[in-house]
C-alpha cells in the first residue's frame, strides 16, 4: 500500500495512534483547524523551524525511513539545545510522494515520535500535502517549540575577547557516516560514524545544564560544522578565533575514513555537517560551571581555543603555523 491508497483523514489518524494523551496545558491538540495551548509561565517561548528535502538533505536509497524521521526531529531539538531551551511542542508539515509506501511513511512517524518521546515534546498538530512533480521529492517540515526564562536564553551573540572555545562530544562521525552511505548507494552495517548520521543525538541535556549554570556567554549548534559555528558565533560577538587542530575531538572512525580516502582529517571534520553538538563561548573564570559529563547525558566537553581581539578566524597547525578555518556546509552555493 501507498500513501495514496488512505485519505488525509486515515494517514492522521496513524499518526495519532502514537501519540501519548495530551497534556493538560494543550485543550485543543491534533484534529482541530489549529491548536491551542497555555503558555507556561514565567518562562519565555522559542520557536525554530526546519526542513528536510530528498535529494538535498537525505537520500532514500540508504536512509531508513525511522532515520528521516530521528533526523528531521533531532536538527529542531539541537536548535533549541543551542538556545538553553526545553522542548515543549511541535508541528509537523509533510509533502508526500503519491507513491511513497505507508510502511515507510509509519516509519518516519515512528521515527518522530519516539524522539519527541524521549524529550518530553508533544505534536500539537501538522499538515499533509501531496508533493509536486512525478515522482516529487519527500519534504519534512517540523515547527518546534520551547521554553525558557528569560535570563537563561543563549545566543550566538555575547562573546568576549579571551572567551575560550569548547565543544561537545567528537567531530567529523556524521560527514564520513554520509560518505560510507554514499559510497555503498545502499544501507550498510551500522558503526560509530553511520549510526551518527542516521540517529544523531542532539544535546538538550547539555544545552539546558549550560543555560541554567549561566556558564556560556554565546552558543551554536553544528548543523553545518563546526568551521561554520566558529564563524558565526565570532561574527555575532565581533570577536575573532583561534582554534588549535590538535586538540579537536575528531572521531577516530571518521579520522581513518578521512585519511583513507586522501582527505586532510582536520579540515573535513572541521567542515562536515550533521554533527548536531553544541560549540560554547565561556568565560575562563566560568568554565567550571560546565559541570561532569555525567550530568549532561555523558557527552564529553573539549577545549578547543580561544576568541580573540583580532577579526580573523584561525585554525592553529602546531610547527605548521595558523591559517584560515575551514567553513562549513554552505546551501546556496
Amino acid at each position: 500500500m501507498t500513501v495514496s491508497d488512505l485519505s488525509e483523514r486515515e494517514l492522521i489518524a496513524r499518526i495519532s495512534s502514537r501519540l501519548p494523551p495530551a497534556p493538560a496545558w494543550m485543550p485543543v491538540g491534533i484534529g482541530d483547524d489549529a491548536a491551542v495551548v497555555e503558555p507556561e509561565r514565567n518562562r519565555l517561548e522559542v520557536l525554530s523551524v526546519d526542513a528536510l528535502v530528498e535529494g538535498v538533505h537525505f537520500d532514500r536509497a540508504f536512509t531508513p525511513p525511522g532515520a528521516i524521521g530521528h533526523r528531521a526531529l533531532a536538527a529542531n531539538l539541537s536548535d533549541l539545545a543551542a538556545m538553553g531551551a526545553a522542548p515543549r511542542l511541535c508541528l509537523l508539515s509533510f509533502a508526500l510522494p503519491q507513491q511513497l509506501p505507508l510502511a515507510d511513511f509509519d516509519g518516519i512517524v515512528e521515527g518522530i515520535t519516539a524522539l519527541a518521546a524521549r524529550h518530553t515534546m508533544h505534536v500539537a498538530g501538522g499538515n499533509l500535502t501531496l508533493s509536486p512533480g512525478s515522482p516529487g521529492p519527500l519534504v519534512i517540515d517540523i515547527t518546534v517549540v520551547g521554553t525558557a526564562k528569560r535570563r537563561q536564553v543563549l545566543t550566538r551573540a555575547g562573546a568576549r575577547p579571551g572567551d575560550e572555545l569548547y565543544v561537545t562530544g567528537s567531530i567529523g562521525a556524521a560527514a564520513a557516516g554520509l560518505g560510507m552511505l554514499k559510497e555503498a548507494g545502499a544501507p550498510v552495517e551500522s558503526n560509530a560514524c553511520v549510526a551518527r548520521y542516521l540517529f544523531p543525538e542532539p544535546r538538550v541535556r547539555m544545552g539546558l545544564l549550560v543555560a541554567r549554570n549561566r556558564a556560556a556567554s554565546a552558543a551554536m549548534d553544528l548543523s553545518d560544522g563546526l568551521g561554520d559555528a566558529v564563524h558565526q558565533l565570532a561574527r555575532a560577538g565581533g570577536v575573532g578565533a583561534v582554534v588549535d587542530a590538535e586538540t579537536l575531538p575528531i572521531e577516530p572512525e571518521a579520522k581513518a575514513w578521512f585519511s583513507k580516502h586522501g582527505d586532510d582529517a582536520v579540515n573535513s571534520a572541521v567542515a562536515g555537517g550533521d554533527d548536531y553538538e553544541l560549540l560554547f563561548a565561556v568565560r575562563p573564570k566560568l568554565g567550571r560551571r560546565l559541570g561532569e559529563p555525567r550530568r549532561h547525558g555523558g557527552a564529553a566537553l573539549t577545549r578547543i581555543g580561544v576568541c580573540t581581539i583580532e577579526p580573523e578566524v584561525l585554525l592553529k597547525c602546531g610547527d605548521a603555523g595558523h591559517r584560515p578555518l575551514p567553513g562549513g556546509y554552505q546551501h546556496f552555493r
